[in-house]
């Protein structure tokens, strides 16, 4: 039977020189080799850690050269940080309410500054009746919220944007002690529910108006408007019909006062109408819808500078001499139109000898059926005549 030795205590040959070790020797080269890996581990863990500190320090240093900046300067880079192409709402995910959650500091410096608290959006309806009682109580705790905001505007003009879909009387109950500083309002009408009165609102100067309904909104707008503020100058209300018997019952109601106005108007009396209702306007920008079956008084305005005009004709296929049949305009400068169908050439021509207008500036949509001749004698005419592609260009 063959035997087997152990060589535990058995010399050992070196690789590299070849020479007998003896157990103890090995050990020793064991324990040395130990002592050089444990060595570079500890070196790497030192690395490691002021690695770490540097990492810290970094982090740490920016806080730090911020929280040392003036207030004058952190309150300019606060009013960047409010965003340019959203509403500001009363929300803690963006500003100027998350600059009152970083720190004290910040909270003092944002709360004191009236600039990032000038404006507004305030929604307000109940989404089904039988959650008004539950809704109510949100609304009453959102309520402190936004009295809260108005507050730190320091009395300053605000500009406002309030969406309702139940009685207004909440919301203006909520306005009630800042009316003298809104400078700035937009009206989203979302139920007939209303009206939302403007009288008292005297510094008001700019007045948006849109629905998101389509049938009996006047039920709620016209009310509105029946009074206007002295110092409101601009009204747009792209997307809000008038009829002539609606805009006679704004005889006093202070239109005349107004100086910028977007509106739509239905019937071809309405486009003569506004322009009688209000004498100061400098810039109108009106959509029509004309039968060619209706007609209109002549209208003689002195003081309107722009026109920028989209109309229809309902059932017209041969051409109609559209609104320039009744208009005259001594002051127009600049006149921009949509239109599809054929343009009222010779009608346009006569009503711009009859005003005796110098015309700066003339614009046509691509949907404007002129001929070559036509503009031609446009361009000689207008060397600023243009006729653009995009139908939807002239009313943006």
């Amino acid at each position: 039977m063959q035997t087997f030795n152990s060589n535990v205590d058995s010399p050992s040959i070196s690789a590299t020189t070849g020479e007998v070790q003896t157990p103890s020797d090995v050990a020793i080269g064991e324990d040395f080799g130990l002592k050089i890996v444990s060595n570079s581990v500890s070196c790497r863990q030192l690395q490691l850690v002021e690695d770490k500190a540097d990492i810290v320090q970094s982090n740490t240093s920016l806080p730090s050269l911020i929280s040392r900046l003036p207030t004058e300067i952190l309150s300019e880079i606060f009013l960047y940080c409010l965003p340019e192409d959203e509403d500001l709402v009363y929300t803690s995910k963006q500003a100027p309410m998350l600059l009152t959650k970083i720190c004290r500091r910040w909270r003092e410096i944002a709360v004191g500054l009236p600039r990032l608290w000038c404006s507004l959006k305030v929604e307000f309806w109940y989404p089904y009746w039988q959650m008004r009682a539950s809704t109510h109580e949100h609304w009453q705790a959102r309520a402190l919220g936004y009295d809260s905001w108005l507050k730190r505007s320091g009395g300053r003009p605000l500009s406002l944007k309030l969406e309702c879909g139940n009685d207004w009387s909440e919301l203006q109950s909520l306005l009630q002690p800042y009316v003298q500083q809104v400078s700035s309002l937009s009206l989203g009408f979302i139920t007939h529910e209303g009206p939302f009165m403007l009288e008292d609102f005297q510094s008001l100067k700019d007045l948006t108006i849109h629905t998101y309904i389509f049938d009996h909104y006047e039920r709620a707008i016209n009310p509105s408007l029946s009074k206007l503020p002295v110092n409101l100058r601009t009204i747009n209300m792209k997307n809000v019909w008038f009829n002539h018997w609606q805009l006679d019952s704004f005889a006093d109601s202070g239109w005349d006062r107004l100086t910028h106005l977007e509106i739509s108007l239905a019937g071809r009396h309405s486009g003569a109408r506004i322009l009688s209702l209000c004498p100061n306007l400098s810039s109108l920008k009106m959509t029509g819808s004309f039968d060619l079956g209706q007609t209109a008084e002549p209208v003689t305005h002195t003081n309107l500078r722009s026109l920028h005009i989209s109309w229809t004709e309902i059932r017209n296929l041969t051409g109609d001499p559209g609104p320039f049949q009744v208009m005259t305009l001594p002051s127009l400068r600049v006149l921009e139109a949509s239109h599809r169908g054929p343009w009222p050439h010779e009608p346009f021509m006569e009503f711009l000898t009859r005003s005796k207008c110098t015309l700066e500036r003339l614009v046509l949509d691509s949907e404007v059926w002129t001929t070559e001749e036509e503009n031609a004698e446009y361009a000689t005419l207008f060397p600023s005549f243009e006729k653009i592609d995009d139908p939807y260009a002239v009313f943006m």
